[in-house]
């Protein structure tokens, strides 16, 4: 026995050839064996695959967050990274050998397969591309090809809302997926979702709602591609390209097979094609992917294995040496050396990482796995006060850890929140799985295991609520099945929905409301077909809406846009008075990109209305001379109208050649005050301070009654001035009083004639009115029964004002009371007497 060679051996083909199943046999086969996986969730999923043949307490599973290793277990199920490979064992796989091409990874994988080796048989599943350099760096390798089980055809390009039913449509980042899930959910009633970032528990419960067919369709990353087994029948590329981590590319025609490969199990065929808005797959790759044949890979990806350990700089020279084995380059350099690298920059953390245990320490702390891949020094920050820790205490500090974990054990916030919580949680589960560096390590892993189960459970609850609409879906698989009954569903030019001649609702702007009339069992597929009716009208109405004339659009009093004659979106307040935002009114039938462009088409009405009707506003905000920039700027914000100041006589007639008007009961810009400008600042005033504005009087009205909704503020923001219980024109007011001092500026003069009529007052109205805007009115004289001629004219004064400052101050000499003059009514100058006494 002492010549036995162990047995290298390499199962490779497409995918669905049953390599995995094959080598869980052999595993399970021998007393003892290590199969590594490239995903958590393949680990995950073989594990308990091993359960059920050999009982939870023979079998192990390692992961860098998780770790289930009962004393006796002779079986284990690891991601690849994870192996113990200083653990004797008779049999050892690696299962998507392939990745040793992969410029992130590819190193770990490469390093298995020249240096790990079970005591009996080696088995390595993949791809048949590394065939012809598997020969050349594993002499003696056995290499048996399986071919697919089933058939992979290509079926071309579908909608969303033409794809069968168990398709799985994959997208290359999260937005993407988001958004496909989303169409999903309108067009065929939801979809499962799943992402490599999503944990175990979050993937497990979204499969099944596959699985268990509650939903018909599955949205995913390239995730899938991995040897996740579900029954999908089509797999549907919702694009083509990929950002692998430094910039985007296309998918090679191997990685395309991999994940088109997901169609199809068993002995049943699959198909596999485009949709959505992905350009058309190349025929040769296609011809490629039917027929499983590939270039064969030139290199694989190496990084040096023999450490030296003796400082940070010989570690960090031994990571980076070349390969001397042709076939092998190196790689892109992995997280763990761009975080040794960064903290080789720190003088504290090198000056405390001295000798080979303090290096060894260190290159342990930066191995800590990036799971959050935000491009900051965050991480890096981690992995060097792990390192500081460790050295000083050997453990790590039980307040520290609780605290970072109980910071991640929140359940609010949306999905993104969730999923960032969740990778974060997984960097301390992976920490607190090391015993040597925890003190209760098995106890604090359960702790972190449980909010991540918390935050997983959390997830799938608010995935189901933004992806799945289980009713909807149900009544959509009802209605595929009688399709052949083809329903004929007709929108009205007047919004009129109808189904086979029945009115099941009406459409209004991009709101579909239901007839309410609409009942019975076939009230959801009649619905069902309306709406896939309005799938077709909504791309005319969002085209209409986007080239409407300015004349077809209108605000109404509650800051809504009126669209043929319903509400399409809201005014929204933002950073600037005069220039509020564009809100859309939610609806099933717009998705981002309509609603985008329908902002836009509002955006600029908007800008238009508001250059129309505030137009000199927005010129005199636009180049201010120097004096005035304040003032303008305070006018900007409060829509053209200001509360009076007292004002420099320079600064007045600075203002008056830029427009400005400096009157005694206000600061405006006259442009502000006319009828279509008053209105668009009323609106605007009313998302300025979230409530609907008061009506405004008709125009063309000089005075109306105060209405009993308006404050003083509003009134003069609006361009009134209020007298008593009725308002004026803030322009009338300002032109007739400005005359008026002028008239009476030695004396007092006789009242104008049409002075009542030109402020839009009744006689009874003229007087109190006058009191208020500063002046004084003195009635006409009577004549006594003896006299002859007119009587003394009515008379218009100032009225005195009290102009004293408030703070207590010596009273002023009083001046002697002149002495009242008695006039003889038989005086033939009666008259005139009176008319002097007036005058005082």
């Amino acid at each position: 026995m002492s010549g036995f060679q162990p047995r290298v051996k390499a199962v490779l083909g497409p995918t669905n050839t049953g390599k995995t199943h094959l080598a869980i046999e052999r595993l399970l086969s021998h007393s003892s064996g290590i199969i590594g996986f490239p995903l958590r969730l393949l680990a995950r999923e073989n594990y308990d695959r091993m359960v059920k043949a050999k009982g939870i307490k023979s079998v192990a599973l390692i992961t860098g967050e998780e770790k289930i290793v009962p004393p006796g277990a002779r079986w284990f199920s690891c991601t690849v990274e994870a192996m113990p490979l200083d653990r004797k064992v008779e049999f050892l796989a690696v299962d998507e050998i392939q990745l040793c091409a992969d410029p992130d990874r590819g190193h770990v994988f490469s390093d298995r397969l020249l240096n790990a080796r079970g005591l009996v048989e080696t088995m390595f599943l993949g791809s048949d591309t590394i065939a012809p350099l598997m020969r050349r760096l594993i002499p003696g390798v056995e290499i048996e090809t399986r071919p697919r089980l089933s058939q992979l055809t290509f079926a071309g390009a579908q909608k969303l809302s033409r794809l069968p039913p168990r398709s799985a449509i994959v997208a290359f980042s999260a937005a993407e997926v988001y958004a496909i899930a989303e169409a999903v959910r309108r067009r065929r009633g939801g979809c499962a979702v799943v992402m490599g970032r999503l944990s175990p528990r979050t993937r497990n419960a979204q499969v099944a709602l596959y699985q268990d067919k509650e939903v018909d369709f599955l949205v995913a990353t390239d995730a899938i591609g991995m040897g996740l087994n579900m029954d999908v029948d089509h797999v549907a590329f919702a694009g083509i390209s990929k950002f692998d981590g430094r910039q985007p590319r296309r998918l090679t025609p191997a990685e395309v097979a991999q994940i088109a490969g997901r169609a199809g199990r068993g002995m049943r065929d699959g198909t596999f094609g485009t949709s959505a808005d992905c350009p058309p797959l190349a025929e040769e790759v296609a011809e490629q992917v039917e027929s499983h044949e590939f270039d064969p890979l030139e290199q694989i990806f190496w990084r040096n294995s023999t450490l030296d350990f003796a400082s940070v700089p010989a570690l960090l020279a031994s990571l980076t040496a070349a390969p001397s084995q042709m076939g092998l380059i190196r790689g892109n350099d992995a997280a763990d050396v761009q975080t040794l690298d960064a903290l080789s920059r720190d003088a504290e953390i090198m000056r405390r990482a001295q000798g080979r245990a303090a290096t060894r320490l260190l290159w342990e702390a930066c191995q800590i796995p990036d799971f959050r891949k935000l491009a900051t020094d965050a991480h890096v920050k981690l992995c060097g006060k792990v390192f500081t820790h460790l050295l000083s205490r050997e453990k790590l500090p039980v307040d520290w850890v609780a605290r970072e974990i109980e910071n991640l054990d929140r359940l609010e916030g949306d999905i993104d929140s969730l999923m960032q919580r969740l990778t974060d949680v997984r960097v301390w589960a992976y920490i607190t799985a090391r015993a040597d560096w925890m003190t209760d390590a098995d106890s604090w892993a359960m702790r972190a295991r449980a909010v991540e189960d918390r935050l997983s459970d959390t997830l799938h609850v608010k995935l189901m609520a933004r992806f799945v609409d289980k009713r909807a879906a149900h009544l959509t698989r009802r209605l595929e099945e009688a399709e052949a009954e083809e329903l004929q569903a007709i929108v009205a030019p007047d919004g009129l929905v109808t189904v086979e001649g029945h009115d099941v609702g009406r459409i209004e702007g991009f709101q579909f409301h239901p007839d309410p009339a609409t009942q019975g069992p076939e009230k959801k597929i009649l619905l069902r077909a309306a709406r896939r009716a309005l799938s077709v009208e909504m791309p005319r109405r969002i085209l209409a809406a986007e080239t409407a004339a300015d004349d077809a659009i209108t605000l109404s009093d509650d800051r809504a846009f009126i669209w043929e004659g319903v509400k399409i979106a809201r005014l929204k307040k933002s950073e600037i008075f005069l220039k509020p935002g564009v809100e859309i009114l939610h609806s099933e039938f717009l998705d981002g990109l309509a609603r985008e462009r329908i902002r836009a088409r509002l955006a600029v009405w908007l800008t238009t209305e508001t250059e129309k009707r505030l137009g000199a506003l927005l010129k005199a905000m636009e180049n201010p001379p120097a004096p005035l920039r304040g003032l303008v700027h305070r006018l900007s914000e409060s829509g053209g109208v200001l509360p009076p100041e007292p004002f420099t006589p320079e600064l007045r007639q600075e203002a008056k050649k830029f427009g400005i008007d400096m009157g005694r009961f206000a600061t405006y810009l006259p442009a502000a005050l006319k009828p279509g400008a008053a209105r668009l600042r009323s609106l605007f005033w009313g998302v300025w301070y979230d409530r609907n504005p008061p009506e405004l009087p008709a125009p063309g009205l000089v005075c109306a009654p105060m209405p009993a909704n308006w404050s003083n503020d509003f009134a003069l923001a609006m361009g009134w001035v209020r007298a008593n219980d009725i308002m004026i024109r803030l322009d009338v007011v300002e032109r007739i009083t400005r005359e008026l001092h002028y008239l009476m500026r030695k004396h007092q003069i006789l009242l104008p004639p049409n002075l009542g009529s030109r402020m839009g007052l009744k006689p009874e109205q003229l007087a109190p009115t006058l009191n208020v805007l500063g002046f004084r009115l003195f009635p006409s004289g009577e004549l006594g029964d003896k006299y002859f001629g007119p009587p003394a004219p009515a008379m218009l004064g100032r009225r005195k004002q009290d102009h004293r400052p408030q703070q207590r101050q010596a009273a002023p000499a009083r001046k002697a009371e002149p002495k009242p003059v008695v006039v003889d009514e038989d005086n033939p100058f009666a008259a005139l007497a009176a008319l002097k006494m007036a005058r005082r």
